[in-house]
């Protein structure tokens, strides 16, 4: 269930709103879980059963981590943490392992014929890790589990967060699970949020998304290097609007129930260097990365080389958690190249050089490899960053790139490219806490959601991109 449609937008949220806020204190928590699941529900259907799997499955095992010690202690973690993987390894992942050992054992004269049909259970990357991080924090004495079942099936499966994120640790709303206290003013700020993303994946990245789609599926001899360049900063817009779209609703409906979720993303086109970017971009998963695998592998403790092969293998991870494909691989790969050669610069050279030249390195760096993420094949990817850099001449064009930039998309992505680099965190801040700010949020969430509500009317449903994941 997208919060960016009709059904989410008119019946499915006005329903749990009027439910919530009608409840007594003591069974709101019921009231959320209940509603949540049935949000679950909505789109994996008898898939479901994973999602309570996985809550009795973590919250019985944090209990048992509590209460033992030693070996046995270190057993039940381990166990568990097996446990989630099995599960994701399986649903997600088993038609990429199968097609890709499949080759060789071919080679081998063995045959093992087609992967097996197996459906995959929405947003099961994100509440995979949701699950991981609240049994480490738990083994690691970082937090004390929830109280109840009914209190962790709760925030487990929170539905503004459940399908894409953000990547909310127990600890930053335990309090909030307990005590929500909430107040007219901080519903009317979790509406604007919730207006603004639903603004910018509706208003923008679905329009740039008409033309990533458009250029990605043409064949790439029929790419001129311009409509290449086009597609591929199209794509780069999309993604961003979409996934920041969603985490502002997903932040926006939590401060409208009461809890306060950490913020995701932070105009991360803004960045002057690819280790800036990483703070910037999905900040909840590299957050979950760098405590979870790159801190326990070393990190940066045990020499230079060490330092360059956790990066390496965090970004392959990284990678692989996007997608069970080649192109995401090397799409990790391709940044954990670039984070390792700047640690490398900083180390032997001396701090890396900001500026415009360091602003237009970054994004240039960020927009080829989106160009890998977004590609159907390494293939189709290599052909066309060829394409880009002049390379490769197409052989036939049907549509040049004045079919592409009309004044729509011109219009649009040029609001695209001053929304995600403008600093506009600066002017937020020096008008928070005025009557200017709360009368422009006011009409700010006026116009967006009308004209998002115009948009949904006549236009086709677009997922979010990262409900695959």
């Amino acid at each position: 269930m997208a919060f960016s449609s009709n059904f989410f937008i008119f019946a499915y949220l006005p329903i749990v709103l009027l439910a919530y806020f009608a409840s007594p204190a003591r069974i709101k928590n019921a009231t959320l879980l209940v509603a949540s699941l049935v949000f679950y529900a909505f789109d994996a259907g008898h898939l479901v059963w994973l999602l309570g799997v996985s809550i009795l499955l973590n919250h019985f095992a944090a209990c048992a981590i509590v209460r033992q010690s030693g070996r046995r202690r270190h057993a039940t973690f381990a166990l568990t943490v097996a446990a989630n993987l099995v599960f994701l390894l399986h649903y997600k992942y088993t038609a990429f392992i199968w097609g890709t050992i499949a080759p060789a054992l071919s080679i081998a004269g063995l045959e093992i014929g087609k992967p097996p049909l197996i459906e995959l259970p929405i947003g099961i990357s994100f509440f995979t890790f949701q699950a991981i991080s609240y049994v480490a924090d738990v083994y690691c004495g970082r937090i004390v589990p929830a109280r109840r079942l009914l209190d962790f099936a709760t925030y487990h499966s929170l539905f503004p967060q459940l399908i894409a994120g953000p990547i909310v640790r127990y600890i930053e709303v335990e309090k909030e699970l307990y005590d929500r206290r909430g107040s007219l003013d901080r519903f009317a700020d979790g509406l604007f949020r919730f207006c603004l993303g639903l603004g910018k994946k509706l208003i923008l990245a679905d329009t740039m998304g008409v033309v990533a789609d458009q250029v990605f599926s043409l064949p790439t001899n029929e790419l001129t290097t311009g409509v290449a360049w086009f597609g591929a900063l199209a794509y780069t817009l999309q993604i961003y609007f979409d996934f920041s779209g969603y985490s502002d609703m997903a932040i926006g409906l939590g401060r409208m129930l009461g809890f306060t979720f950490p913020e995701n993303f932070n105009q991360p086109y803004r960045a002057k260097s690819i280790t800036e970017f990483w703070r910037r971009w999905h900040m909840t998963l590299s957050r979950w990365f760098r405590d979870y695998v790159y801190i326990p592998l070393g990190g940066n403790r045990l020499g230079p080389e060490t330092t360059y092969r956790n990066l390496f293998v965090v970004f392959f991870l990284c990678g692989l958690w996007h997608g069970a494909g080649w192109t995401f691989v090397v799409w990790g790969l391709y940044h954990g190249f670039w984070l390792a050669a700047e640690r490398m610069y900083v180390t032997h050279v001396g701090p890396l050089r900001g500026g415009l030249s360091a602003w237009a390195r970054t994004f240039l760096i960020v927009v080829v490899g989106w160009v890998l993420f977004r590609a159907n094949s390494l293939d189709q990817a290599v052909e066309m960053l060829k394409v880009m850099a002049g390379f490769a001449s197409p052989t036939v064009v049907f549509y040049g790139l004045q079919a592409f930039a009309v004044p729509h998309n011109l219009f649009f992505a040029l609001c695209g490219l001053a929304f995600a680099l403008l600093p506009f965190e600066r002017f937020s801040m020096r008008l928070d806490g005025t009557r200017p700010i709360a009368a422009l949020k006011a009409a700010a969430t006026v116009v967006l959601f009308c004209y998002s509500v115009a948009l949904l009317s006549v236009n086709s449903f677009n997922p979010f991109i990262y409900f695959r994941f």
